[in-house]
């Protein structure tokens, strides 16, 4: 997952959060060249989109599945071999060492990589703190990345604002995949911690996730083309 390694258009990962298969199907074809990768979360892989997975794969694309498990250790193994077989690239975990061990050590002899989520994008400091956290959102996101890292998690999942020092914390042998990138002018939605797509790769980020600014565009296409060549500006 190190930058040089990671083709240009792959860094671009538009989130498929569509309420069933065949949505997600069309949209496919609307973006057609324009995309690579494809994130499918709760919406679309509770809807039957999880056997879209092989069929995007047999397309030549990737696909990160985005399902932030938590649970007991063994029950997180089993999920994750489930998964494995499906041939996705990427697949999420909350940044409990727990969850991150037994994750890292069922996807063994695949090639799935685990993605650590450290704080959700819409998490501010007050909402961790309702929650019953005494760290705010930048020491806890420090905290769940060093153990990432030495659990020999393969990539973190933060917002962008915290890409610089995480890039300085955890060198290049993680990815990072940003959420809340937010093209300039576009709505905020949900998101409270965003940045534009040449400000997080300027950042360190590795990945972008981006779903209502393509999903909801006018022409999606034209919407992803734009961030593509965003992405490659600001790569130089």
């Amino acid at each position: 997952m190190q930058p040089a390694n990671i083709v240009p258009r792959d860094r671009l990962i538009v989130a498929l959060d569509v309420p069933g298969v065949a949505a997600a199907e069309a949209m496919i074809a609307r973006l057609g060249d324009s995309v690579t990768f494809y994130k499918i979360g709760y919406q679309l892989a509770y809807a039957g989109g999880l056997p879209l997975v092989r069929q995007l794969t047999a397309a030549g694309k990737k696909v990160f599945i985005d399902l932030k498990l938590h649970d007991i250790g063994n029950t997180v193994a089993r999920g994750v071999e489930s998964i494995a077989s499906l041939g996705a690239t990427f697949l999420t975990v909350h940044a409990y060492p727990q969850t991150m061990k037994a994750a890292i050590d069922a996807r063994a002899g695949s090639n799935l990589k685990i993605l650590a989520v450290t704080v959700l994008t819409s998490y501010d400091d007050g909402d961790l703190h309702a929650a019953g956290y005494r760290l705010g959102v930048s020491d806890l996101v420090e905290a769940r990345a060093r153990q990432a890292q030495t659990l020999g998690v393969d990539g973190l999942v933060c917002s962008p604002e915290e890409a610089a020092n995480l890039r300085r914390i955890v060198g290049h042998r993680m990815g990072l995949v940003t959420p809340g990138i937010r093209p300039a002018g576009s709505s905020v939605g949900d998101q409270k911690r965003i940045m534009t797509p040449a400000r997080a790769i300027a950042a360190g980020a590795d990945y972008l996730v981006v779903g209502r600014p393509v999903m909801e565009a006018a022409d999606p296409k034209a919407a992803a083309d734009a961030i593509q060549a965003e992405i490659a500006q600001a790569l130089g």
